[in-house]
């Protein structure tokens, strides 16, 4: 019997996925970097990716990447956080390629690299307007200047960032700003940049669109090969295979009660104040899961008339009474998990992980 709560994560579906995200991007000159930080660096998810033919790695956490060395993983791995100073010496030892931004972090990288006999490569990261990490396009050249001149380090591409802090959509236009920077590199240092790394799952739209700037020959793509979904343009990617990871949480009471609770209302556990709306006495479920393992507003029930009313850190509430399949304690309700939910449930120890897979 497979405990819960738990999630069941199809790691055929997510190599199927791998291999025809692999086959589209081969025929454009695009490298695919599979991005295993929304699985948490999940080594059966990373070796699914594998199997689909992925041949660089990326996650944003040096603690990662070293479980996936030691597990015997060789591919190229890339940091995808800018490394902390605190970190160097595992970045150097363990990561092919790093993201960076900062000067001080390249020199700091530089001297470790040395120290440790290897040339560390890096991408220099390129704000296009998200205002995540990135210098700015007026101070790239001058970053670039100094970071081609730091022994131990290679600068081997500079890459974007968009929709995961400020929701700017990737676009021809911001996009294209890389090839530019890219034309200015080689004229005024004669300097070639091997990597142009356009930016992540958000960024296939233009791909599937035939609207990346011809030129982009790397992506960081994570959600889209793992769920199939793009969150950041609200879509299921149609030529995937979606809902690849799913949540499953038991009843562990199911009661009529009113919809209004009794008595004066104050602010909750999370210090809000909550509002209700009288709807009478409803049927109510109590699943075993709440906002320590997931976020709740990223899921999405399965089972027709479910609906989520609210939740606690470990209690799940929701409204049954429109469900016509007969529920019971220990009864499990199935959940679509988006992005943000998949994130938190797959990095909860208290969710269990149950995997389909013929690997």
């Amino acid at each position: 019997m497979n405990k819960t709560p738990r999630v069941n994560i199809n790691l055929d579906k997510i190599k199927e996925n791998a291999r025809i995200l692999k086959n589209r991007c081969d025929k454009k000159g695009i490298e695919i970097t599979g991005v295993v930080k929304c699985g948490a660096g999940d080594l059966r998810i990373t070796k699914a990716l594998v199997a689909g033919g992925i041949k660089s790695l990326g996650d944003s956490r040096i603690k990662n990447i070293i479980k996936m060395r030691e597990a015997g993983f060789e591919n190229e791995i890339v940091l995808l956080r800018l490394p902390n100073l605190t970190e160097l010496k595992d970045v150097v030892k363990y990561a092919d390629i790093s993201l960076n931004s900062e000067l001080i972090t390249l020199e700091s990288l530089g001297r470790e690299a040395v120290k440790q006999g290897k040339v560390h490569k890096v991408i220099i990261m390129v704000d296009v307007g998200d205002l995540r990490e990135g210098v700015l396009y007026k101070d790239y050249l001058d970053l670039m200047d100094k970071a081609l001149q730091i022994k131990g380090v290679k600068v081997v591409g500079i890459g974007t960032n968009v929709g995961c802090y400020g929701g700017v959509l990737p676009t021809y236009q911001n996009t294209s700003l890389l090839l530019e920077l890219k034309e200015e590199t080689l004229k005024k240092f004669n300097y070639n940049l091997e990597v142009i790394s356009g930016g992540n799952t958000a960024t296939t739209i233009l791909l599937d669109n035939d609207q990346l700037p011809k030129g982009i020959n790397n992506l960081r793509v994570g959600e889209g090969i793992i769920q199939g979904t793009d969150i950041t343009h609200q879509r299921e990617i149609k030529f995937l295979n979606n809902n690849n990871i799913t949540l499953i949480a038991e009843i562990i009471e199911l009661k009529k009660k009113p919809s209004v609770p009794i008595g004066e209302i104050g602010h909750d556990a999370f210090g809000n104040k909550p509002k209700f709306e009288d709807k009478g006495i409803r049927e109510r479920a109590i699943l075993a899961i709440g906002r320590q393992d997931v976020k709740v507003s990223g899921l999405r029930p399965f089972l027709k008339g479910v609906k989520i009313i609210g939740a606690s850190s470990d209690h799940l509430l929701c409204d049954v009474t429109e469900v016509e399949t007969e529920l019971q304690i220990g009864s499990e309700i199935e959940f679509q998990l988006n992005y943000g939910a998949m994130l938190r449930a797959m990095t909860s120890s208290y969710v269990n992980k149950y995997y389909i897979s013929s690997l």
